[in-house]
């Protein structure tokens, strides 16, 4: 432990009443062996700002300066200093203190009670439900200078707690509050509580609450916050760029088809659904099944019986409700064949992709519903196509095939304005899941809207109404290759 270190090594230092200890530090700080942060407060650290050094140990700094104190307000839900440096403590008295990087404020009230959080030295954090009644009190100040977070902040706190934990753990956190506002004293503020907890559970009217995702939570419509700051990331990048018009080459109905049959191969090789070129042929060609792989065959049917169809490819929608109706009639008859799967159904259970997971089934609805703002917005059939390809993708709806109804609604986009549908090919897979992911985990959009104008421009090359040239073309871009044989030919050799 660092007590156990000689002074001189100690990040922290604190000054002593102890006379041998007190020159002792006089003395460090003569030699340069340790500087001084602030009032009775030294580092043994020489290279950091005392900044670093006491964000870094602030606790113990405050348990140290104010034993007994609870880390209270709004600094008991962020554990952290405002913006403006700002921490509040309630404590015996009040008080305006200030160390570097953080301005102390003392607000006299009750010493901790059963229930606070023991956090570091003789330092207390407030329990959660005294916090969210601190928050509720009046605060004279704004922003990050007010002790209380704002309403519309308490409320997605709250609505997080049914999000993660149900409405059973609201309804303790209530019962809770209530115990313990007797004790603070603190009736107004547990009433205030009362009614947006009422109003979250939809039994009190909603016009109380102000958060979007409070009301959204109220009307029966929750949604997935962290997933509307990522579409909104997509759409400000879709925004910015220029794209191509690609027209669509395939207009003959044998050309049309044609280009609908690769669309479907390529689009169930991606998500393991392998057959030979003549095999999915023959299956097309017979619109009778393998008999040996019914299911999967009937996934490449499926896809191809919807693609194919130039009426159906050119519904877009035009409300949120229309989104929702699209994609389970369509995903009903792509996956027809697999009852397990629940063809047409949101999932009823939460799915994932590794580590990554998808919204949780209980948010899927809202979350389609507020994603629909976004790409209505937009305007370039890219940029939609772009769009709703990934939130769908993203958003994961269905217990199986999102990837293919995803990439059905993208080349609809297209296909509704003349433009040249896009086939993502054998080859072109790990481009197309690394900029995915790129966008999932590190929020970077540029790669997937690169990726895809990139195979856009690909795609508009593809055309004729000969099948065998077609696969030719095909054969000679490389697009049947695994991605550890080959890069994709941009213009193949005719």
């Amino acid at each position: 432990m660092e007590k156990n270190l000689p002074i001189h090594l100690q990040e922290i230092i604190f000054g002593s009443s102890d006379s041998k200890i007190s020159k002792a530090i006089s003395k460090l700080e003569k030699e340069g062996q340790i500087k001084k942060l602030a009032p009775r407060l030294y580092s043994g650290n020489l290279e950091d700002e005392p900044e670093i050094i006491i964000r870094r140990n602030l606790f113990l700094i405050l348990g140290h300066l104010y034993p007994g104190a609870v880390l209270s307000h709004r600094s008991a839900l962020e554990f952290k200093p405002t913006s403006t440096g700002q921490i509040f403590l309630t404590h015996s008295y009040s008080k305006k203190a200030k160390i570097p990087g953080i301005t102390i404020r003392l607000l006299e009230g009750k010493v901790p009670i059963e229930g606070d959080n023991p956090l570091s030295g003789q330092l207390f954090a407030s329990q959660r439900e005294r916090a969210l009644l601190e928050n509720l009190q009046t605060s004279r100040k704004t922003g990050a200078d007010s002790k209380t977070l704002t309403y519309p902040e308490i409320e997605e706190k709250l609505e997080q707690i049914i999000h993660v934990h149900g409405e059973k753990e609201l309804n303790n956190i209530r019962d809770r509050a209530k115990k313990i506002s007797v004790e603070l004293e603190m009736p107004k503020e547990f009433e205030k509580l009362n009614k947006i907890i009422s109003a979250l559970l939809s039994t009190h009217s909603s016009k109380i609450l102000q958060s979007p995702i409070a009301l959204a939570r109220a009307f029966g419509i929750p949604y997935d916050p962290s997933r509307l700051e990522l579409f909104e990331i997509l759409f400000q990048t879709l925004t910015q760029y220029e794209f191509k018009y690609w027209e669509d080459k395939n207009i003959e109905t044998s050309s049309f088809k044609n280009f609908a049959f690769f669309e479907s191969y390529f689009s169930n090789y991606i998500e393991g659904t392998k057959f030979e070129i003549a095999q999915a042929k023959q299956i097309i060609e017979t619109q009778i099944p393998l008999p040996s792989r019914h299911a999967d065959s009937h996934d490449v049917l499926g896809t191809y019986q919807i693609v194919s169809n130039r009426k159906e490819m050119n519904i877009i929608p035009q409300t949120p409700e229309e989104l929702i109706k699209i994609l389970k009639y369509r995903h009903k008859i792509l996956l027809s064949a697999r009852e397990d799967k629940k063809p047409g159904i949101f999932k009823d259970k939460n799915n994932f992709a590794g580590n990554t997971a998808f919204v949780e089934m209980n948010l899927v609805n809202g979350t389609l519903i507020k994603c629909f703002d976004f790409y209505n917005a937009l305007k370039h059939p890219f940029s939609r196509a772009a769009y709703i390809m990934f939130a769908i993708s993203e958003i994961h709806p269905f217990l199986d095939g999102n990837g293919r109804i995803a990439r059905v609604m993208m080349n609809a986009e297209l296909l509704s304005k003349n433009q040249s549908k896009i086939i993502i090919p054998t080859v072109y897979r790990e481009d197309y899941i690394l900029a995915l992911k790129k966008l999932t985990r590190q929020r970077e959009p540029d790669a997937l809207v690169r990726m895809l104008s990139r195979i856009h421009e690909f795609s508009s090359t593809i055309a004729g109404n000969n099948i065998d040239e077609m696969q030719s073309y095909l054969e000679k871009s490389n697009a049947f290759l695994e991605p550890d044989e080959g890069k994709l030919k941009m213009k193949a050799i005719t």
